[in-house]
Order: structure tokens, then sequence, then C-alpha cells
């Protein structure tokens, strides 16, 4: 009998949006076909699908496309959630994951490339990026071990890509701010098993018999 086909996973290993939808895929133990996307030479089957060749896409079985980060994370969920991060996920979640893709992903972007926006030093955009985002996560985690709580939820996953990103920009520098409660919230869940299983590099695709 023959197995029904996997949904089919466009992705990046780096970009961050990326990471969270894969993060909550394997979360949901949902088993895909992983489409590695080389981003300077796009595959002309993600270019059919998907007009903005953006990663990540899920094209589902029937047919269906997945367009963005977060519909693939809660469409990944409704397939199965064994540590309630929906139940989890308030208004006050939902808050948190705005203010990461609205106010911050552009001020990390400008703080990481910081020679493409010369207006400002890379100091300045770093402190942008620190107000806009990083200390007042840093204070909520002063007072929880989550973004939801005693228990991590689904916010927690959606952040953690970008405040990696972040942390990786100068990386000593990050290490030497006093802000424990965020350091450890990120390095647990950077040294997780399913973080670790995401990032782990794909494989080659096999070369075709002579």
């Amino acid at each position: 009998m023959t197995a029904p086909p996997l949904p089919l996973l466009f992705s990046f290993r780096r970009c961050p949006y990326a990471i969270r939808a894969r993060l909550a895929l394997h979360y949901a133990g949902v088993a895909v076909a992983l489409r590695e996307v080389a981003l300077r030479n796009k595959p002309a089957e993600l270019l059919t699908i998907s007009p903005a060749a953006t990663v990540p896409v899920l094209q589902l079985p029937g047919g269906q496309l997945l367009l963005h980060s977060l519909d693939i994370m809660l469409w990944a969920l409704a397939q199965h959630d064994p540590q309630d991060w929906l139940g989890r996920h308030d208004r006050q979640g939902e808050r948190w994951v705005q203010r990461n893709d609205e106010d911050f992903k552009p001020l990390l972007d400008r703080y990481k490339y910081a020679q493409r926006h010369p207006m400002l030093s890379q100091a300045a955009h770093r402190a942008q990026a620190m107000d806009a985002l990083i200390e007042p996560l840093a204070q909520t985690l002063s007072h929880q071990p989550w973004l939801a709580g005693a228990r991590p939820g689904l916010a927690d996953a959606a952040l953690l890509p970008f405040v990696r990103q972040f942390a990786l920009v100068q990386p000593e520098w990050f290490q030497a701010q006093p802000m424990p409660a965020l350091q450890r919230w990120l390095q647990t869940q950077l040294d997780s098993p399913a973080f670790v299983a995401v990032m782990a590099k794909p494989s080659p695709p096999e070369s075709p018999p002579a």
C-alpha cells in the first residue's frame, strides 16, 4: 500500500521565519518533505506556487498553500499540540509576536546590516532594537520563565529565532549584558533537542543512478 504524500515544506535553514515554522512542525510531530531553498537560485516549483517566493511555504497534499510562518505554526498545532502551546497563547502572546514581527524585525535587520543603514551607528540601531523588544522581553522573563508563564507556549518558539539573530550579531556584547533571565530563556531553547533537530543541515539530494 502506497503511503500518503507528505506536506511539502520549502525552507531555508537560517531564515528565522522558516526556523519557527520547522520548530512548530517538529513539536507537533508532523512529518514533511523538506525542500531546502537556495535563495539566489529559487526552484521553479516554488516560483510557480508562490509569486513572492519567500520561505517558508507549506504545500499540503490537497494543494492548499500556507505562505506565512505563523499560519504554518497554527496549522501544525491544530494537528497535535501535546504541551498545549495554543491553550497558553492569549492576547498577550499575540502582542509579543506582533511586536516582534512588526516593530523589532526591521530594527534587527538594521542592526545586523548596519553598513547598509549608515544614517545611524550600529550601536544606535542596536539600542532601538533593544527598546523595541529585547529590554521588555528581559523584564518579563525576570518574573516568569516563559512568555506564557510557567510553561512554554507558541510565542516563545515564534520569537526565539529572532532573538537568536540579535544575540549572534555581537555575541560577546550580548553575553555581557545584565539580562540573565533572557539569556537563560534563549540558551534553554537553543540547547533543546527540538531546536538542534530543526537546525541540522539537510542531507544533499541523492544523485540519480548512473
